[in-house]
């Protein structure tokens, strides 16, 4: 599926890609316009409909991942909410194995998230998948999201990776159209992002539901 010996690094999604989207999807969807319920006094119904267009007035920009701008936003305590679900950040089950064995075959293990800096600490701090990574990278590092050129000008001149021999792992489809358009010579689409929904069917990019069908075969 993946010609392995033409990939020296490869950049990798946090939240749908190597950990489970479950957690994110039931803290957006369902404990944020719980809580906002509750601080406002409105219905369920009402603060879910608020919530909804909030979140597709920024969708895909850096406001949308952004911790900082909900909790102003919402003025809810978005970090110790996130810490009240924090038994819901499951790393996938195939991920240690595939991690494993790319570092075997010493490719370079990036990860590139859209996550904010807080987040994806918390989540390092439940997961320990740090351990495997050789560099992290946040796009609010930069201020712009993966849907945009501009972070992948900025990154690729900050890491110097060869886009022709570099993999990119990711769960969005607008995101990996960006990465296309920027010129990352191999692409990957994680079907399968949230444990708790049905596959998403992906027709424009190779794509997988368990990384043990695309381990690169250690070297030696």
């Amino acid at each position: 599926m993946l010609n392995w010996s033409k990939i020296d690094t490869v950049l990798l999604d946090m939240d749908g890609t190597l950990l489970d989207l479950h957690f994110d999807n039931h803290f957006w969807l369902n404990v944020i316009p719980e809580q906002l319920a509750i601080a406002q006094n409105i219905s369920l119904a009402d603060a879910k409909a608020d919530i909804h267009n909030r979140y597709q007035a920024v969708h895909g920009q850096i406001q949308w991942y952004c911790l900082d701008y909900w909790q102003q936003q919402l003025n809810l305590p978005i970090m110790e909410l996130k810490r009240q679900t924090q038994h819901l950040i499951k790393v996938r089950e195939d991920v240690p194995a595939f991690l494993t064995a790319m570092r075997k075959a010493n490719k370079e293990l990036i990860l590139l998230t859209n996550a904010h800096p807080g987040s994806v600490m918390l989540k390092f701090e439940q997961t320990d998948i740090d351990n495997y990574l050789d560099g992290v990278v946040s796009t609010h590092q930069y201020g712009v999201s993966k849907e945009s050129q501009s972070l992948w000008q900025q990154v690729q001149a900050d890491l110097g990776f060869d886009k022709q021999r570099t993999l990119f792992i990711d769960d969005s489809l607008s995101v990996l159209n960006a990465a296309k358009e920027f010129g990352i010579g191999h692409l990957l689409a994680v079907a399968n992002p949230d444990s708790k929904q049905p596959h998403n069917e992906i027709n424009d990019y190779l794509s997988i539901t368990d990384f043990s069908n695309v381990h690169p075969q250690p070297l030696g």
